[in-house]
């Protein structure tokens, strides 16, 4: 297979040598400041560095897009004139979900009586830990013929739908969660080695987890609403402890937040449920609905 890399980051690189080890060709490499060593690695395999789509695309089976998320759509529309009639156009970026969608449309019509096949790939982990093995969700017609293409690097390939923007969707679904969690675990660590408890918060903390990540996550959910005042103000408790010792949580406020507008909510017109569905239901009617 014959194969073209946008970006020379840290995705670009890792999945170009991946592919150089499993004896795929390489045409080239597009990218304005690549590193002397990426640069050098694309020679080695016998590819070209370029700055900019162009011709050379022509020569590729397969392109692999691993940009910035904010510039995917605009590069794809560049390098559409020069893809050949039904190469395989693979989008590892984090661009929104519907330009994925948009950009799958303009790939079927094609350009110059050329149609292309795009197909959505997102990346579920830290590339920097996992290297060509971090977990991958594809979307899109191609989508199997793009996981038989990653699977022998070893790692963990799900085919998550046919259309392309469905892997990126649930990649930011996941982001919801990881990406607060995260943001959660600064403030919660810091404070915790300021008042010289961090070892033992990760023995109270054992019971999350030991518990699977669905039973945690339902049940967080279907208990939120009828005991969010009380949770509100230990929340509150909890980010006054963080001002005592010389912390400014930026997290936690919007935490509380969210507790006081369901506790609001659910005074004005009272919750009467009890499963997860009817609980997630009423928070995205009463508490998460945009407001005009």
């Amino acid at each position: 297979m014959k194969l073209a890399i946008l970006g020379g980051g840290m995705v670009g690189a890792c999945y170009m040598q991946a592919f150089v080890e499993q004896g795929h060709s390489l045409v080239g490499l597009c990218d304005l400041q690549q590193s002397a060593a990426v640069a050098a690695a694309v020679q080695a395999a016998g590819g070209q560095v370029h700055t900019a789509p162009g011709a050379w695309l022509a020569g590729a089976d397969v392109v692999v897009s691993a940009v910035f998320g904010t510039v995917a759509r605009s590069l794809f529309e560049a390098c559409l004139p020069h893809l050949q009639d039904g190469a395989v156009y693979v989008d590892m970026t984090t661009a929104d979900p519907q330009e994925m969608r948009e950009c799958a449309g303009l790939a079927e019509r094609g350009a110059q009586g050329r149609a292309v096949h795009f197909v959505d790939v997102a990346i579920t982990g830290a590339v920097n830990l996992g290297g060509k093995k971090t977990p991958l969700l594809v979307a899109g017609g191609k989508a199997g013929f793009v996981q038989e293409l990653f699977l022998p690097f070893g790692g963990s390939v799900r085919v998550v739908g046919d259309q392309p923007g469905d892997a990126a969707a649930l990649k930011l679904l996941r982001s919801i969660y990881t990406k607060g969690t995260e943001a959660l675990a600064v403030e919660c660590l810091v404070t915790a080695q300021q008042m010289g408890l961090r070892e033992q918060l990760y023995v109270v903390l054992q019971d999350i987890d030991e518990t699977p990540l669905r039973t945690l996550m339902e049940s967080m959910v279907r208990t939120h609403i009828p005991h969010s005042a009380r949770r509100r103000n230990e929340v509150a408790e909890a980010r006054q402890q963080m001002a005592r010792h010389g912390l400014a949580p930026i997290v936690l406020p919007a935490v509380e937040a969210l507790f006081a507008a369901t506790a609001q909510a659910h005074a004005a017109q009272a919750f009467t449920g009890t499963s997860t569905d009817e609980a997630i239901a009423w928070l995205g009617s009463h508490v998460l609905a945009r407001r005009p």
